[in-house]
């Protein structure tokens, strides 16, 4: 955080002030967790439909949006300390902006893609400017964004180039599914974050987080099977509903607690990828 900070040492009964340092603009958001919620749609949409090299810039584009945007909405966040933004805006749009036409040279069709998440984008900006960035609500608003990217991918490795989104290819069976397994698993990190962190004195949490956990399991098996899938892609839900009932030590420094959840994304992506496609 910009600012100043005085440092006092104390010894044999004199004081000796330390000149204030500032330290620099951040440029790297500190909700490190966010980064995998950028990188697990990614992985689910090519889970549908394999790899491709032309996917690197379009995924390169996604996640530095996420930094830019976060600087964009520190700037309506902290308006008396605007400015420590702008290094930040600064950096990610240089890095941002030739990804971002690299990937319209080579799908055209992104163009609506990019324009249709304005809107959530301008809910998150509203949010923002009412100092509200942390609510439920506007962390649903980003889940909702990562479950749409599923589709995107799905219709990125599918080689369709031209002005028109291919359809057909985003909207199978197995992109729902992915698409289904990346709203539960978001949503259920985020209530089982929340619960552990900011809302630890709000038991409702807690006991919201567990009931999503526990519901996510039979629905992700069930659906599976009714989509000719194998059952096992709710294995991972199965152990998401065990780490909310046995990670629930608030002591936890958040590092520790999202290291957790990057093992819970990974082992989700990992069986999208072997049941799947």
């Amino acid at each position: 955080m910009a600012g100043a900070r005085t440092d006092t040492a104390t010894g044999a009964g004199a004081s000796r002030s330390v000149e204030p340092r500032r330290r620099r603009d951040p440029v790297v958001p500190e909700q490190h967790g966010a980064w995998g919620f950028l990188l697990l749609p990614v992985l689910l949409g090519s889970a549908t439909g394999g790899w491709s090299g032309e996917l690197l810039p379009v995924a390169a584009a996604w996640v530095a949006a996420y930094p830019l945007s976060w600087a964009v909405s520190g700037r309506l966040t902290a308006p008396r300390r605007a400015a420590r933004f702008d290094r930040a805006i600064r950096v990610w749009a240089v890095v941002a902006a030739p990804l971002m036409l690299a990937s319209v040279l080579l799908r055209p069709w992104l163009v609506w893609v990019g324009v249709a998440y304005l809107l959530p984008f301008a809910v998150n900006l509203a949010f923002a400017r009412a100092r509200r960035e942390r609510d439920l609500a506007n962390d649903l608003v980003l889940v909702a964004e990562c479950a749409a990217a599923v589709p995107v991918v799905a219709g990125v490795v599918s080689g369709a180039h031209g002005w028109t989104p291919p359809w057909s290819a985003m909207t199978t069976t197995d992109v729902g599914l992915a698409v289904l397994v990346c709203v539960l698993t978001l949503v259920g990190s985020t209530l089982h974050v929340k619960s552990l962190i900011r809302e630890r004195n709000d038991p409702r949490y807690a006991l919201a987080a567990r009931l999503f956990a526990l519901a996510a399991v039979p629905v992700v098996i069930g659906l599976a099977v009714a989509g000719g899938r194998s059952p096992w892609l709710g294995a991972p839900f199965a152990v998401l509903a065990l780490r909310s009932f046995v990670v629930r030590d608030r002591g936890w420094r958040p590092a520790r607690i999202g290291m957790i959840e990057l093992a819970c994304f990974a082992a989700v992506a990992g069986t999208a990828y072997s049941t799947l496609g």
